[in-house]
């Protein structure tokens, strides 16, 4: 199991677009893939799941991976993240 905490940086936040990457990304892996922020957990592929969160720039989330590919899966979302979802 991967786990690593991360600030959205982007400044709208995980807003629709930055959702739906972010899923798009999570669905290339076979690991499960789940998001906490608070007290709640979401999967990280669902779109729906991850706009609950309601996650604005500045939010600490925490991203857990787990199974056979969860390495590489974690690497590439946490380009992704740190990358603010290649906005400005």
């Amino acid at each position: 199991m991967q786990n690593r905490n991360f600030k959205i940086v982007n400044r709208l936040g995980l807003h629709a677009r930055a959702a739906a990457q972010f899923v798009q990304t999570a669905n290339k892996f076979s690991s499960d893939v789940t998001l906490l922020k608070d007290d709640i957990e979401v999967n990280g592929k669902s779109i729906m799941g991850i706009l609950l969160l309601a996650a604005p720039q500045g939010t600490e989330l925490a991203v857990i991976v787990e199974g056979l590919d969860e390495q590489q899966a974690m690497d590439v979302i946490a380009a992704l993240i740190e990358d603010g979802f290649g906005e400005d």
